[in-house]
């Protein structure tokens, strides 16, 4: 069977059946079966890497060949990020998670939280803890909003992925997009940068509470929630695995959604504006993001960072099938480190998720991180 015939099983396409049914309680082969398509490139793009320079060379030219010299070359990748869209500042010392609602939903209990997402910045979300006896897996979900990820915001329950993954027994915390904090801190730190900031004291967080497994933490998100559990995932090492939802993988500037040259995300220059849109030569490149295309780095880097921890691209208008291409360097590096099947993307043609490509999503997540022992690599 081809892969995309496979897929096409998984996803229920009419005529050809459903081999797993949608909502459905999967046992741990059941979620695996569920996801494997997905983890191998079409024929089309199989071995395709394109243009973009191997994270796999060092700055100076010469070949990783070891696990050992990855770590060299991880380094030195991360370093290059930080530098170029700004250091961190120190995590939060003493991260906390306050409780200032408590609502029963369904199987799962509901509360209204408060937590530091930078040091003296309390900031507002939702934390969703399931029935039962914990530790549990859980899920940072970040989007404009803190509600839509817990479920509370109609006509927008197929971007409620806290909710969903709560329903399948994770702890999940959802939060909103401080936009004042990002976008008030100067050059310093570009927005997305901070984002994942953001994100590294939100999992510190959570994983300082009884009800979840630190060593079980991923991050998810849509669009630019999609961006921002990308550079989280990237750039901070204990998230165990991520899902992004149509983010733009890398950049395009084909696409005016893969829209990263914007000074919210990691276009801000101080005392520089730029229309937004697309660069053009009458409105330029700005900030990290110009001197990242200036030295002729892209996204796919960061994908390389995220190795060997599992990631999914639930692709859909801005992602499509040949991102496979891209994301072939991080099947690279994961090889190199002895990991087949940590790399997987689905394909729809909208850019909202659909109930079909939130099944692989959340069975994604049960296969890595409720199905599988926490100490397994």
């Amino acid at each position: 069977m081809t892969w995309w015939g496979a897929a096409m099983i998984v996803f229920g396409v009419a005529g050809m059946g459903a081999a797993v049914a949608l909502g459905a309680q999967p046992r741990d082969g059941d979620a695996w079966r569920a996801i494997a398509p997905f983890f191998k490139a079409p024929a089309k793009f199989a071995g395709d890497v394109g243009g973009y320079r191997s994270p796999l060379v060092f700055d100076d030219g010469r070949p990783v060949k070891t696990p050992a010299d990855w770590q060299k070359r991880r380094e030195e990748i991360l370093g290059y990020w930080h530098k170029v869209m700004g250091p961190w500042p120190p995590l939060v010392a003493k991260p906390s998670i306050e409780c200032l609602e408590t609502t029963r939903r369904e199987t799962f209990t509901q509360k209204k939280v408060r937590l530091p997402i930078a040091p003296g910045l309390p900031w507002e979300g939702y934390l969703l803890v399931p029935d039962g006896a914990g530790p549990f897996p859980a899920a940072l979900v970040v989007y404009y909003d803190a509600e839509t990820g817990a479920g509370l915001k109609r006509g927008k329950e197929t971007r409620a992925f806290g909710y969903g993954l709560t329903k399948r027994g994770f702890v999940s915390l959802s939060i909103g997009w401080p936009r004042a904090y990002t976008d008030g801190g100067g050059a310093e730190v570009q927005p997305l940068s901070r984002l994942a900031y953001v994100a590294a004291n939100c999992y510190e967080a959570l994983a300082t509470l009884a009800e979840v497994d630190p060593k079980r933490i991923g991050v998810v998100g849509h669009s630019f929630g999609g961006k921002w559990a990308m550079f989280a995932a990237a750039l901070y090492e204990k998230f165990a695995c991520v899902a992004a939802s149509d983010p733009g993988i890398v950049f395009d500037e084909k696409r005016p959604n893969v829209n990263y040259w914007e000074p919210w995300y990691i276009g801000f220059e101080a005392g520089r504006k730029r229309k937004a849109g697309i660069p053009t030569d009458a409105n330029p490149r700005t900030g990290a993001y110009k001197r990242i295309i200036e030295d002729g780095r892209d996204l796919h880097e960061l994908h390389a960072l995220i190795a060997p921890r599992p990631f999914l691209v639930s692709g859909g208008a801005e992602d499509q099938p040949e991102r496979w291409i891209p994301l072939g360097h991080a099947i690279a590096v994961n090889r190199l480190l002895g990991h087949r099947n940590r790399v997987a993307m689905t394909s729809r043609k909208g850019h909202g998720p659909t109930p079909e490509s939130n099944e692989v999503l959340y069975r994604f997540f049960e296969h890595f991180l409720k199905h599988r022992k926490a100490e397994e690599p």
